[in-house]
């Protein structure tokens, strides 16, 4: 048994946000675990009886419980987000209901150790505790990357290092620079 607290509700920004009817713009929010009785319950509603692609909308609306200054979140708020906000809402609501955090797993582009990283922060995050053994030869916790590369940096969704912006000396200028070869021509 593990002595941390279950974590129950999770920040957010939307990547377009949500735009009131005096077009304030509200992008900040949180979103908590749902409940057996939040997917049960929205199938006894009409709209989603007659068109079940609306169960979405009524299931986020229970769970999104703050979006910025609103006071209320309701199907009307949720049904008015652009698309780009709404499928981030759908991915998020996998993420935490099903993995327990906001998190996505990544691979170190070195050396492809696995790792989760957390969506919001692309912060490294160590394996939740009730995650399997890991399969030999692979990390899976942050401390095993920053120890075999000597490096704390944090790593986006798709496994791109962040930097924080600190000159490291390393640097020759031409980092983005592909030789013909890394190019994909055939002549060297």
């Amino acid at each position: 048994m593990t002595d941390q607290p279950l974590q129950t509700e999770f920040e957010f920004t939307l990547p377009r946000g949500y735009v009131d009817d005096d077009g304030t713009l509200h992008t900040e929010g949180r979103m908590r675990l749902a409940t057996a009785a939040d997917e049960i319950q929205p199938l006894q509603n009409p709209r989603v009886q007659s068109n079940s692609s609306y169960l979405t909308i009524v299931l986020l609306s229970r769970v999104v419980t703050e979006l910025g200054t609103l006071e209320t979140i309701d199907e009307d708020v949720i049904q008015n987000l652009f698309v780009t906000d709404l499928e981030y809402l759908q991915a998020m609501y996998e993420r935490v209901n099903n993995r327990g955090r906001n998190a996505t797993e990544t691979a170190c582009p070195d050396c492809g150790s696995v790792f989760d990283v957390d969506v919001e922060t692309g912060a490294h995050l160590a394996p939740p505790a009730d995650a399997d053994v890991e399969p030999p030869g692979v990390n899976t916790g942050a401390d095993d990357i920053e120890e075999a590369h000597g490096t704390d940096e944090s790593f986006d969704a798709i496994g791109t290092a962040v930097t924080d912006g600190v000159d490291d000396g390393n640097d020759t200028g031409n980092e983005h620079e592909q030789t013909e070869v890394e190019a994909g021509n055939p002549s060297e």
